[in-house]
């Protein structure tokens, strides 16, 4: 089993920047693939972001290519989400997600085997 703890959501103004941070217990987290998702008030979980176990992979929701960018630190068992330019349609509860072992992330919420509880990101305008 993996546990997964979501680190860094606040309060930021249009056009800011904040980094969301996922720490990983319990399982090999070098193996996993990895996701972050965001579900706003009254709307389904969306894929925001993927970084497969390999690290040679990385893919992005249109709606955040160019401002978002996920890393993983395998060592210390991280995945972050850097934010930039944030606008306020991206204010949603964000979720760190793991799919595996020596599996591929996937873009449907349904899709990934573990969830964190989520932090939330509110952009004001």
């Amino acid at each position: 089993q993996v546990q997964l703890v979501e680190s860094g959501g606040g309060l930021v103004q249009t056009g800011g920047s904040l980094r969301l941070s996922c720490a990983a217990s319990g399982g090999r987290f070098s193996t996993y693939g990895m996701g972050w998702f965001r579900q706003a008030p009254g709307k389904e979980r969306e894929f925001v972001a993927g970084i497969s176990w390999t690290v040679s992979t990385t893919d992005y929701a249109d709606s955040v290519k160019g401002r978002f960018a996920i890393s993983r630190d395998n060592a210390k068992n991280t995945v972050d989400l850097q934010m930039n330019s944030l606008k306020p349609e991206d204010t949603a509860v964000y979720y760190c997600a793991a799919k595996g072992p020596y599996r591929a992330y996937d873009r449907r919420a349904a899709g990934m085997d573990y969830w964190g509880k989520g932090t939330l990101v509110t952009v004001s305008s």
